[in-house]
């Protein structure tokens, strides 16, 4: 009855699903940490490569310029 939410929802899921996926794939289904607090850092770091290499693939085919020009104040003004 309520389609237009149940979609909303339903690519939700769906990304998610495929974010997962994609994760798996490249990294692993397994976690080598035994302690809880390492296996939540490994899944974070798994996460954040993930992140990174789509970053860079999407700046590839998007042809994004990086620009790491940013201002940092010196010691000397301090």
């Amino acid at each position: 009855m309520n389609n237009e939410e149940f979609y909303e929802h339903y690519h939700k899921r769906s990304n998610v699903e495929t974010t997962m996926h994609m994760i798996k794939s490249k990294f692993g289904d397994s976690v080598k940490s035994k302690s809880w607090t390492a296996q939540v850092n490994e899944v974070l770091c798994k996460v954040i490569c993930h992140n990174i290499c789509v970053v860079i693939r999407e700046m590839f085919e998007l042809g994004i310029k990086p620009n790491f020009n940013f201002c940092v104040e010196s010691e000397e003004s301090v």
